[in-house]
């Protein structure tokens, strides 16, 4: 493991219907993945603001938060970057606003809170939290 020398801060929204969640289809680093809409938190930037500049950057709506879901509790390196040590932190976000199917080369989809979904997503903190919205339509 090289050393960690740098936090990499993630914020993504989860926007239920029912027994789905939003997800997208993005490419990051020459990769398509699967994964909850977000990304990156600026320096000067609030956490919830940072999720609110994101989705209306990569969807083009706003958003309400409407609570706090999860937060990574244990180290996770960066899938991306060796040195970086990820925090992910997860709300429970809504909108009024109609989702696109694609916007800025983004695909958006709803995926079933179903076992056999669970492996559409790339990232393991991703997978933690679609397990916990899982128990909660059960």
């Amino acid at each position: 493991m090289n050393k960690i020398s740098a936090f990499n801060v993630r914020v993504y929204g989860l926007l239920t219907k029912g027994e789905q969640v939003l997800v997208c289809r993005e490419p990051i680093k020459k990769q398509m993945v699967i994964k909850f809409p977000g990304g990156g938190l600026e320096f000067g930037e609030g956490i919830v603001d940072c999720l609110k500049r994101e989705w209306k950057e990569e969807l083009d709506i706003e958003i309400d938060i409407l609570r706090h879901y999860y937060t990574t509790e244990s180290f996770v390196q960066s899938a991306f970057a060796d040195e970086d040590q990820l925090i992910s932190i997860y709300y429970e976000v809504t909108t009024n606003s109609s989702i696109p199917a694609e916007y800025d080369g983004i695909q958006y989809f709803w995926l079933d809170l179903r076992q056999e979904n669970i492996d559409q997503l790339e990232f393991p903190m991703d997978k933690v939290v679609f397990k916990q919205l899982m128990a909660a339509v059960q």
